[in-house]
């Protein structure tokens, strides 16, 4: 396993990177939470026109075609600036489709590639952790699905053009893509303040992606935990970066914070759980755009734990170190102390992790 990224992924970081950091700045931030808007509007466009929202859609349907890694690359960076727009939730529905989809679904992607359409995937199940066996079912009427029952929070539902939801059939458990429109939708309040409700589907119309073997479900969970890891990494990476500027630049007793023992061995053990977290992130995207994609289930595992554990603890740290002005909602940090911890929610906790590491071993 090569963890160095080749060069057209390095150019896609770059780019990437530098295009947060010139739009998705404090003030834009700030701007974004005072409108009331689902998502940044002028930003998703931005990344439209610089094709970062076709990187992994189909060429045929006008993308890059690339993979797991890349989907990485992307949303790592998102996670660092906490860009408050669906790429998440958007790439990973699109990979899903383009690995598992038919000719008329890949070509279908084309909007999102333009900006014009969000998609998104309803896989928290109530009371369950990322991923769960879905509590949605589906059978079949006349010549297509109908779906019955009710999804967990799916994020950007009401924005969205399409929802991946699974739901169990006869056969096994499928993945269809339903129309917003066609379902009841609740919605709720989360702490990354991003659009979220739940779907109640009473016999909804649904369009299979793949069978109903459990394959194009289970791409989905792993592309959805891989994407939901990098996130995870950049939020952290942030912080980092926040936090180790202000205690260079803080002084107390006439000397710089990061000049006292204490604060510098806080400051490394942040370090510590991000690589920790960036081993376990990169290997699984590694393995899933090498396959076979069950060899990835293990690192993936590590890396949710990661977020729930150590990466969790580490943001409290850059939140201690920054002392009072830490808790302050007017202070960048917030923001990703709040994705951080979301994150770690999505993921179900340590006890979910470790019944999961422990069924895999």
């Amino acid at each position: 396993m090569d963890f160095n990224l080749d060069e057209t992924q390095s150019d896609l970081r770059k780019l990437t990177k530098e295009l947060l950091g010139r739009e998705a700045t404090g003030s834009r931030l700030e701007a974004h939470e005072a409108s009331g808007a689902p998502y940044d509007a002028e930003l998703w466009g931005s990344l439209a026109q610089a094709g970062l929202l076709g990187v992994c859609i189909p060429e045929e349907a006008g993308g890059a075609g690339l993979g797991p890694v890349e989907l990485a690359v992307v949303l790592r960076e998102i996670g660092a600036h906490v860009a408050p727009v669906p790429v998440q939730q958007s790439l990973v529905a699109a990979l899903t489709v383009a690995r598992h989809g038919s000719r008329e679904q890949r070509e279908a992607l084309a909007p999102l590639a333009e900006g014009e359409a969000v998609l998104t995937s309803a896989l928290r199940e109530p009371g369950r952790d990322l991923g769960g066996t879905p509590t949605v079912t589906a059978r079949r009427d006349g010549g297509g699905w109908s779906l019955h029952g009710r999804t967990g929070a799916v994020p950007y539902a009401a924005e969205a053009a399409k929802v991946l939801v699974p739901a169990v059939t006869e056969d096994g458990v499928g993945v269809f893509l339903v129309a917003p429109g066609a379902t009841t939708l609740r919605p709720l309040r989360v702490s990354t303040g991003e659009p979220t409700a739940t779907l109640t589907l009473d016999g909804s119309p649904g369009e299979p992606v793949g069978g109903q073997d459990g394959e194009a479900f289970g791409g989905l969970r792993r592309l959805a935990l891989a994407g939901t890891l990098a996130v995870a990494s950049g939020v952290l990476a942030g912080a980092l970066a926040l936090t180790t500027e202000y205690i260079r630049t803080r002084r107390q007793f006439d000397r710089a914070l990061a000049e006292f023992q204490a604060v510098t061995v806080q400051i490394a053990d942040v370090y510590i759980a991000g690589r920790t977290l960036d081993v376990a992130m990169w290997a699984g995207a590694w393995r899933l755009a090498e396959g076979p994609e069950e060899e990835a289930e293990t690192d993936l595992a590590v890396g949710a734990l990661t977020v729930t554990d150590s990466a969790l603890a580490a943001l409290y740290t850059c939140q201690h170190l920054h002392g009072g002005i830490g808790l302050d909602v007017t202070y960048p940090l917030h923001r990703y102390f709040a994705w951080g911890r979301h994150h770690a929610h999505l993921l179900g906790g340590v006890e979910a992790r470790l019944d999961t590491i422990g069924a895999l071993i």
